[in-house]
């Protein structure tokens, strides 16, 4: 009988058992509470400044590729090829360091905690204290799950929760979101290649008014979403 061989790379190149552990991990049923967050959309659509699906799509291609999309994959890279627990700790506190903001700071340590009880519960390993991308890095290493792949994925369950959340604020209707996510899914095999060594040399964030938001929200009065 024909089996699948793994193969513990960088590469997308996966066994059906590596995908389905990763699309358990990044599964909006991952009980992580991912869809709490909004990373200051919520507050850019009450300042004034999305309106509707375009404005939604133009704000997280920008996330990603000029904000923490981007920073989000290097930090993830860089935990995978981490070498030893030192290494591990060192990156964790760049990632931290890194946050934008106190609510950016507080989601990105809120799900790497909950990622890591629920992960190592069930798989094992040490994966408490860490943000959510070091967390992911470190468990997909462990596992032997393919680089690039793991990226992508991660990426993609980042922008499918904030297409939710638009959708909860905009006048954004499911078929409108799942365009928006498809065109923007397209581009992430590209990030995650340009990402995947983990560089944190490469560390930058030029989007700017996403920062702002994520600060705004902090002092918003009426809201729905934790950040």
């Amino acid at each position: 009988m024909a089996t699948d061989a793994p193969m513990a790379t960088a590469t997308n190149t996966a066994t059906s058992a590596q995908i389905l552990t990763l699309t358990q991990w990044l599964s909006p049923a991952y009980p992580i509470g991912g869809f709490a967050y909004s990373q200051g959309l919520e507050a850019a659509v009450d300042q004034g400044w999305l309106r509707d699906g375009a404005d939604l799509e133009q704000w997280l291609e920008d996330m990603l590729h000029h904000g923490s999309g981007r920073s989000d994959a290097l930090f993830l890279a860089a935990a995978w090829h981490a070498q030893g627990a030192t290494d591990l700790a060192q990156i964790n506190a760049r990632a931290r360091a890194f946050a934008a903001c106190k609510e950016r700071l507080f989601e990105t340590s809120q799900l790497g905690a909950s990622f890591g009880q629920i992960t190592q519960t069930i798989w094992g390993g040490s994966l408490m204290g860490f943000t959510y991308p070091v967390a992911l890095g470190a468990a997909a290493a462990a596992e032997d799950l393919p680089l690039q792949l793991t990226l992508a994925l991660y990426l993609q369950g980042i922008l499918s929760n904030l297409v939710a959340a638009g959708q909860r604020l905009l006048p954004v209707g499911q078929t409108q979101g799942q365009q928006i996510l498809h065109r923007l899914g397209a581009q992430l095999p590209d990030l995650a290649a340009q990402t995947c060594a983990g560089d944190l040399d490469q560390l930058s964030a030029t989007a700017f008014l996403v920062d702002i938001a994520a600060m705004k929200h902090e002092t918003q009065r009426s809201r729905i979403f934790r950040t």
